[in-house]
């Protein structure tokens, strides 16, 4: 049986950062995980938000190379990652995303794997050549596209943090410790 819904807290929902909503989103995955949920049976559109925050924390922490080397450029992350720019809107970033990955593609396969065993700091010329600042550039604010894709999904549901719990620890069929 699929969890088939997005839940987000009151408190998130109601908060003037949109990022709190796309963070309740990624809490309620996190739990489903802690409690041995398979992601098959986690909302799919609930991932595709979790992922694009991922991507976009990397990239603004240490640039494309950052996204690369932390992923270990995983080809089906990187596909969700695509098909989840187009779903949120995000067509500029679409677009750079797909250049950045050319760059990767374009590399030897000793050169990429060299480059995912080995330190990201220092002198790395694999890592500047994939770098690129134009992400901080695109007028597209990710958080805003991401948090506003899941407010407006058919299947969002705003509960207080009680319920949630409620709604949870019915679907894993058993009580969940609150941390």
């Amino acid at each position: 049986m699929e969890f088939g819904r997005i839940l987000v807290s009151e408190t998130a929902f109601t908060s003037e950062n949109l990022q709190d909503v796309i963070h309740s989103n990624i809490s309620v995955i996190n739990l489903l995980r802690e409690e041995g949920v398979e992601e098959e049976l986690i909302h799919e559109d609930a991932l595709t938000s979790y992922y694009l925050d991922y991507y976009y924390t990397q990239y603004l922490s240490g640039n494309f190379s950052k996204f690369v080397h932390h992923s270990g450029w995983n080809a089906e992350l990187n596909e969700l990652i695509e098909e989840g720019l187009t779903l949120i809107g995000g067509q500029k970033h679409l677009e750079l995303f797909q250049q950045q990955a050319k760059k990767v593609k374009l590399m030897s396969n000793v050169k990429l794997n060299k480059f995912l065993k080995g330190k990201l700091e220092g002198i790395n010329p694999v890592r500047d050549a994939i770098n690129s600042d134009v992400f901080f550039e695109i007028e597209e604010n990710l958080v805003t596209l991401n948090a506003n894709f899941l407010k407006s999904h058919p299947d969002f549901e705003v509960l207080s943090v009680d319920q949630m719990f409620a709604v949870l620890e019915e679907f894993v069929g058993h009580e969940i410790k609150k941390s």
